[in-house]
């Protein structure tokens, strides 16, 4: 009994720190860490439908993108859903990662929505902008700016979680909202219309799963599930859509119909295309990334001098 007590013990101590010893079956569930966004929500469905081994892996959910990338950084995670550029910037910071899995590309999904009366991003000088203190809230209205000879001293910056976004625009406290699906669906439906679009920068927001270095070399029994589990959700989607719509509405507070209208604004590829994204000689979302730092070195988002390390890992896609 005291042999059983001290291995448990072992084993806690060694997956706290990270090193090998213990099997995977005695060690706590890898903690996956998402906010909500219909990208991720492949997870979910898979959880739903039994194919997700709840022995290996935790979905852990957040408000907001920004409090994923807190839990990621303290540790309080071993894998999280994020954005590219995010990824950059835990890259600068020198957090040692491994991006594993693109899970989608966005193309109309992410936006910038206005009242009525601001017809355009020429309209929101001097306006209300509520944004999201995290790389992809600042990149996104960033982008939209330069695009349109604008700079962020054109307008009045009101940094707010994403969670929180609805509610301010409802109350008037603000004009303008830098978002996403679900709530983007929720504001259209009150009023708000868009002014700028992903469609508007296609290639540019991708959103990605990443694990910390030390996971990616110890946890690979789990972190094959996760990749493994994903793509059978995919299939689940592909071929049942109408009834994985119902199963996502009722988490992400909109209806089936609207489900799958949120995801006409994004691609999800397949484990060819993830293939051809992470892996060979030349994986093609390196010129992603390539672009995605010129672009945040440009607004000062990340230092002109940070190295991108080799981050991307198609080991875990079978093709």
């Amino acid at each position: 009994m005291l042999k059983t007590a001290y291995r448990s013990l072992l084993c806690l101590v060694l997956a706290a720190t990270a090193i090998s010893g213990c099997s995977e079956s005695e060690i706590q569930p890898l903690r996956l860490g998402t906010n909500v966004w219909p990208g991720y929500e492949p997870l979910y469905l898979a959880r739903e439908i039994g194919e997700l081994p709840g022995e290996k892996i935790k979905l852990v959910e957040y408000p907001s993108a920004s409090e994923v990338i807190r839990a990621f950084r303290n540790r309080a995670l071993e894998a999280a859903s994020l954005t590219l550029d995010e990824v950059l910037m835990l890259v600068q910071d020198d957090i040692p990662v491994k991006v594993i899995l693109v899970h989608d590309i966005s193309n109309g999904a992410d936006t910038i929505l206005a009242r009525p009366g601001i017809e355009s991003m020429q309209d929101i000088h001097n306006k209300r902008v509520a944004v999201e203190s995290s790389a992809l809230g600042a990149f996104m209205i960033s982008r939209a700016l330069e695009l349109n000879a604008l700079s962020v001293a054109d307008i009045d910056i009101r940094h707010l979680e994403v969670n929180a976004h609805e509610q301010a625009y409802l109350n008037n406290e603000v004009d303008v909202v830098v978002n996403f699906e679900p709530v983007r669906t929720r504001l259209l439906n009150q009023g708000a219309h868009e002014i700028f679009t992903s469609r508007e920068i296609y290639g540019e927001i991708v959103d990605v799963m990443v694990v910390h270095e030390d996971i990616y070399e110890n946890r690979k029994d789990a972190i094959g599930s996760i990749v493994k589990s994903w793509f059978s959700a995919l299939a689940y989607f592909n071929s049942n859509q109408n009834k994985a719509a119902s199963i996502m509405a009722k988490r992400l507070n909109v209806s089936p119909d609207e489900v799958i209208a949120g995801f006409d604004g994004l691609e999800l590829p397949d484990e060819q295309q993830n293939s051809t994204m992470l892996g060979g000689e030349k994986p093609s979302l390196e010129l992603t990334i390539a672009r995605l730092e010129k672009v945040l070195k440009e607004n000062g988002l990340i230092s002109n001098d940070t190295p991108i390390p080799d981050i991307l890992r198609a080991d875990f896609i079978q093709n």
